[in-house]
């Protein structure tokens, strides 16, 4: 747990709980995806604002939309977590895309991505590698 300054001058708390992490694998080189549950058990907002790993050479967060019957995958700066409240990435919602490994991954195989958070906060999750295959009408990631 790590203490910062709240805005009104009393000690905030930096709790983020994460839960759930896995990496979809897909075959011929795609790019895979990431999720995880994040849950701010904090009294303060939290803003995840990137991610990095020695295993990626490019991590960024993007979000899949549903528009006019079309889904749609846009990148985002960053994703607010509200105090007592948890955001779960997944393949219709948020995600990290993870580009460019600096070795192929395997499904079975441990990745430590390093979440970064407003105002210097960070925390490292192991991320699950798993095989997914992808469903008739289903879209990476």
């Amino acid at each position: 747990m790590l203490a910062g300054i709240a805005a009104h001058g009393a000690q905030a708390v930096f709790d983020i709980r994460a839960t759930d992490a896995w990496i979809r694998w897909l075959p011929a080189a795609l790019p895979e995806a990431g999720y995880l549950t994040l849950t701010n058990t904090g009294s303060a907002p939290q803003v995840l604002v990137g991610a990095s790993s020695e295993e990626y050479a490019d991590i960024s967060l993007h979000r899949t939309r549903v528009g006019q019957g079309m889904s749609v995958m846009e990148p985002v700066e960053s994703i607010r977590l509200a105090p007592a409240a948890e955001v779960n990435f997944a393949a219709a919602g948020y995600h990290f895309m993870l580009l460019r490994p600096a070795h192929p991954p395997r499904p079975g195989e441990r990745i430590l991505i390093t979440l970064r958070f407003a105002g210097g906060h960070s925390l490292t999750v192991p991320f699950s590698v798993r095989a997914s295959a992808l469903s008739p009408g289903d879209n990476a990631p």
